[in-house]
């Protein structure tokens, strides 16, 4: 049934300010708009219907690893309309289709309204910065955002390796190699390990999703790289141990090692309901300094917090119910908004307590 023109949706989800579009069998096609989902105004899809619709925007090799392996990854670049990550899945045995909208244009730190501090961080020459946080928490908006002061301001070569690759940026005074898994290189471990062939400045690790990717990363910081990379944690001191659990007992204590000389920086994102419509960011950001690498190595992961909430003089550290505090001191979202999203609720209720 080809009633549906799947370009035209997309056009239209670009049109309405909307982040995904979601094509699931036995609904209406659903938009996410300001972290909210709401069905469009069109009848119910069946999964003939959307599989119709996604195999009109892939090759016959893509629709052939696709009913091979049922999970599907890719870029989509539609002119005029916009560029798009895409998800295939099936559920119950159809089709299924996740879209997720990548901005052409690359927003700047400021355009953010990043704190001051990640344009200290990217001067660095060497080391570790994670930017954290769950899957639409804008982890990738702020790592392109990072990449084009880097590409606005410095002439450096920059790897990036994504699955898919998500923004693609104009050579201005830094020269880009853009890798695609799949497409251009075969794993993130892979492609780090021949990217130390590539004469890089800077590597971007989309996701440090297994023990290889994660050992390569912290080998690249190690050996005079500045690496960024991402995973789906929602604190810095969570990040820490994540990286370490990836690990056996007998391999951690070099790993500890290599992180509190490697890691520069964790910064745990999560995105917010602004008040008056529109989404904003809380930034948890810890900058590693003398107590906090020695707390690493010596496996004092749980006192980092602490340290966190002292060692802030010229920094720019802060604790998520700081950056909480702030954003709802500056009416920008509601006391509601900053318990939900806490992930320290006591500690935020007795900070408002006090407004």
């Amino acid at each position: 049934m080809a009633s549906f023109d799947i370009k035209k949706l997309l056009q239209s989800v670009v049109a309405h300010g909307a982040s995904d579009l979601h094509l699931v069998s036995r609904t209406e096609p659903q938009i996410r708009i300001d972290g909210r989902l709401r069905p469009v105004n069109l009848p119910k899809l069946t999964g003939d219907d959307i599989q119709e619709m996604c195999y009109s925007l892939i090759t016959e090799k893509q629709k052939q690893h696709f009913e091979e392996y049922g999970e599907l990854d890719f870029a989509l670049m539609l002119p005029s309309i916009g560029r798009f990550r895409a998800n295939y899945y099936r559920t119950l045995g159809d089709v299924a289709a996740a879209f997720r909208i990548i901005p052409i244009e690359i927003p700047s730190l400021d355009a953010l309204g990043a704190p001051l501090v990640f344009k200290q961080l990217i001067k660095r020459e060497k080391g570790l910065i994670l930017v954290t946080g769950p899957t639409g928490s804008g982890k990738s908006t702020t790592l392109a955002a990072m990449l084009n002061e880097i590409n606005e301001n410095e002439y450096k070569h920059i790897v990036t390796v994504e699955d898919p690759v998500e923004f693609i940026h104009e050579n201005k005074k830094s020269v880009f190699s853009h890798r695609g898994i799949g497409e251009d290189t075969a794993t993130f471990a892979t492609a780090l390990k021949y990217a130390m062939r590539q004469d890089p400045d800077i590597i971007l690790i989309g996701e440090m999703r297994d023990k290889e990717t994660i050992e390569a990363a912290l080998t690249a910081a190690e050996t005079g790289h500045l690496v960024f990379g991402t995973l789906h944690t929602s604190s810095a001191p969570s990040t820490v141990n994540r990286i370490i659990d990836v690990f056996t007992g007998d391999e951690q204590p070099q790993i500890r090692a290599m992180l509190s000389t490697s890691l520069v920086a964790v910064i745990a994102q999560s995105l917010l309901p602004k008040v008056g419509g529109g989404r904003i960011a809380a930034h948890e950001i810890m900058v590693t300094n003398h107590a906090i690498a020695n707390l690493i190595r010596e496996d004092k992961v749980h006192q980092i917090y602490s340290q966190m909430q002292l060692g802030q003089e010229d920094s720019g550290m802060q604790t998520q119910t700081q950056s909480l505090t702030t954003l709802f001191k500056q009416g920008l979202i509601s006391r509601e908004t900053a318990l939900q999203y806490a992930n320290k609720p006591d500690e935020i209720s007795k900070a408002l307590g006090r407004y």
